[in-house]
């Protein structure tokens, strides 16, 4: 949970869905969302040329098929050449993230000399999957977590001398980064859950010696929001109906355990609680920056004069939320405003900004992302989003602010994947499908190549589809390269993503339209998604999948109970089976945020709402389940728990229904080991040949290394049973190591 906000130059997506601007939005990711849970990259390479299966084809649909290469899973989902380009504050270091040894790390070089570049941190098993410099541009600092635990640790590493320190080192306690300053280059806010599990204290830590101070003590509050000068100056909590409410200390000074007395400044209710909340202070902190959806209904960003309460409009859009800010590095005036509807468009604020804006919008197709700026603001780096490839990473050269005149150029680093060229990859489509009560559904769609040489979305003949669910459910898809929709297109589906009620970025009541709706009108815009293909003739019905993690493997099983007649099968990833175990189940960390899913869940504290919720759970309703169900989890998972899996796996063995369980005793919340995630991807994509009738790549190698164990229906995916030793066939022990090669 974060505990503080700063400033940030842009809230960017290279590898992932764009954030939440508010630390309201912030919290909902850390808490609920699941972007790590769909299949993702991974490290095992494939030798052998891969093989085709084919099923329930024509031969001209083989031979349509065939004609089009199988892109190895590799290729798709194995680790990025490179990734997540960062400028050192100073502009000295370029730093990004490669593979050591198949685990992804962080390496850094001169930022005139990338190819000098060398790894500085030394993970070994799980991989780095984010990093970002010290304003001191002597640290890299990164978390990371013990085999899905979520308990993370703050790591600071010397680039200079490749030393790493531990910042936040107790067991079994969640430390969270939660602030930092060019004003204090070697001082980060570090958030630790050490006195009391459900909240996180601030801590001002040196980064040089790891030695930390007590800044606030937390009251009992989700958050804080802290100005330049790192003091505190907002707590953000959750009232018991689910509003929000921000507070302020009433003292001129804090105390040795910070201020001890709060006041409210402002308050929210339950209807605009998700779609509002603060987003930082001016330079001078005597501007207080934040996202309201009072009186309106999406979010715009306002601006409240803190010395006269004067409140001013900074930016708004009809259609989206606030997603996104273009911020200055030194002076924190905000540039520009990105607003997400369909896809990225930016509202320009500060004309000087406007030629930089212009010139990357005209660079390159797609849709550009700044991921870092350097103090003097003169170099940028900049991330360019395809569809149909892969990323590639640039440093943007600018005159100097305030500079009459000055030259721009681009100079390009590397893409994320070289070899994604080699392979022909899909264009994804966005089309806005209507619910059945009149609801927009902003949607992505991507279509086998062979099926759409015309490219409008429509293909030659109906295709197997898989319906992609995302997860949260307070999250979005969005445009832009995805691994899973090319790799599934290239297997011969069409996929389609639907950011169904309840999704973030469309305004308050887009997502207040799914209170009490988890398996009714938001899985009802899942089923409505899925007529509309079949309608536009772009899905058959008997041939429909759906998949998803998180929430999406909730939906999954929705689907599978709720509606049997309309998937031929499922693959759900950590989907809750039962809405009061897993609301009985969640961290402590999560106590101040449970009137939210009391309110829009339902209420597991009484009989009427355990009795509404078992009503909403397909564990329930086992016995309605006719189509295969694939399901794949984490041991330790502290989100959704093994126990969710547990008990749908033995429901349907009790009553004789085929389920194959996939089980990584070393993961928790998604698969983040690349060895584990080829492993799932592998069984996954021959589990939905085996149904739908696409292609697929045999498993071959793609176990080697991983944990999985499949205690329940190997012999039901082709292959699995085969290439899966006996002893990965039962329950994995409780006393088996983190290395599963052991």
């Amino acid at each position: 949970m974060l505990l503080a906000f700063a400033p940030l130059p842009m809230l960017s997506r290279p590898f992932d869905l764009l954030a939440e601007l508010t630390l309201f939005g912030v919290l909902l990711s850390m808490i609920v969302g699941c972007g790590d849970v769909a299949p993702g990259p991974a490290a095992q390479a494939i030798t052998a040329t891969p093989t085709v299966h084919d099923s329930l084809e024509t031969p001209q649909d083989t031979a349509d098929r065939q004609a089009t290469p199988l892109i190895p899973r590799e290729v798709l989902f194995g680790n990025p050449d490179k990734a997540q380009s960062r400028l050192s504050p100073d502009g000295k270091w370029l730093s990004y993230l490669q593979p050591v040894e198949g685990v992804l790390n962080v390496w850094v070089g001169p930022a005139d000399d990338p190819a000098a570049a060398k790894p500085v941190t030394d993970d070994r098993k799980r991989g780095i999957r984010g990093h970002s410099w010290a304003y001191n541009s002597k640290h890299i600092v990164y978390s990371q977590d013990k085999d899905g635990d979520e308990n993370w640790h703050v790591y600071a590493t010397n680039v200079e001398t490749k030393q790493t320190i531990d910042l936040t080192p107790i067991e079994g306690v969640r430390g969270e980064l939660a602030g930092a300053s060019e004003r204090f280059p070697d001082t980060l806010l570090v958030g630790l859950n050490d006195r009391d599990p459900r909240y996180h204290d601030l801590y001002r830590v040196d980064l040089k010696s790891g030695d930390r101070e007590l800044l606030q003590q937390n009251p009992g509050v989700a958050g804080f929001v802290t100005d330049e000068d790192l003091r505190v100056r907002l707590a953000v909590n959750f009232t018991p109906e689910a509003g929000q409410v921000w507070l302020e200390p009433t003292a001129a000074e804090p105390g040795p355990e910070g201020y001890d007395d709060w006041q409210p400044m402002a308050e929210f209710t339950s209807e605009d609680a998700m779609t509002s909340g603060p987003a930082g202070f001016s330079k001078d902190g005597r501007t207080l920056y934040y996202e309201d959806s009072r009186e309106r209904d999406t979010a715009g960003l306002f601006a409240k004069n803190l010395d006269t309460g004067e409140v001013s409009l900074v930016a708004e859009d009809a259609r989206a939320d606030v997603g996104g800010l273009l911020v200055h590095p030194t002076e924190h005036t905000i540039q520009a405003v990105a607003f997400t509807y369909s896809r990225i468009e930016w509202k320009i604020l500060d004309e000087a900004i406007r030629p930089d804006i212009e010139f990357l919008k005209d660079f390159r197709d797609g849709e550009f992302q700044v991921t870092g700026r350097t103090l003097d603001d003169t170099r940028w780096t900049v991330a360019y989003i395809l569809d149909d490839g892969a990323i590639q990473f640039f440093i943007y050269t600018r005159p100097a602010s305030g500079a009459a005149t000055g030259e721009r150029s681009m100079r390009f680093l590397f893409k994320s994947r070289e070899d994604l060229d080699d392979y022909p990859l899909a264009k994804m489509h966005t089309p806005v499908i209507a619910a059945r009560d009149g609801l927009p559904l902003v949607s992505y769609l991507t279509l086998p190549a062979s099926v759409d040489p015309e490219g409008d979305g429509r293909p030659d003949a109906p295709v197997p589809l898989v319906l992609d669910v995302h997860g949260g459910p307070w999250s979005r898809d969005g445009w832009g390269y995805n691994p899973t929709h090319q790799w599934l297109a290239n297997r011969g589906y069409a996929v389609l993503s639907v950011n169904y009620r309840g999704s973030t970025g469309f305004g308050k009541n887009f997502i207040n339209a799914s209170n009490g709706e988890w398996a009714g009108k938001m899985h009802d815009d899942l089923i409505d998604a899925v007529e509309w293909a079949i309608d536009e003739g772009i899905a058959q019905r008997d041939k429909v999948a759906i998949m998803g993690g998180s929430y999406g493997g909730y939906a999954t099983l929705v689907g599978l109970t709720f509606t049997p007649d309309v998937f031929a099968c499922g693959v759900d990833i950590v989907g809750p089976s039962s809405l009061v175990t897993l609301l009985e189940n969640v961290p402590l960390y999560w106590s101040q945020f449970m009137p939210v899913m009391k309110l829009r869940v339902g209420d597991w504290s009484t009989d009427a709402g355990r009795e509404a919720l078992l009503e909403r759970s397909p564990l329930r309703f086992v016995d309605r389940i006719e189509r295969p169900l694939l399901i794949g989890q984490g041991a330790n998972d502290p989100r959704v728990t093994q126990l969710e899996a547990d008990q749908i796996v033995e429901a349907m063995q009790s009553r004789n229904i085929p389920v194959t369980y996939a089980l990584y005793p070393d993961e928790g919340h998604g698969f983040a080991r690349p060895e584990n995630r080829t492993s799932f991807n592998a069984v996954t994509e021959a589990f939905l040949a085996e149904h739908l009738g696409g292609r697929y790549e045999p498993i071959g190698k793609d176990f080697e290394g991983s944990s999985l164990h499949v205690p329940a229906g190997a012999d039901g995916v082709p292959g699995l049973s085969a290439a899966l030793p006996a002893e990965r066939k039962q329950m994995p022990q409780a006393e088996e190591g983190d290395d599963p090669q052991e």
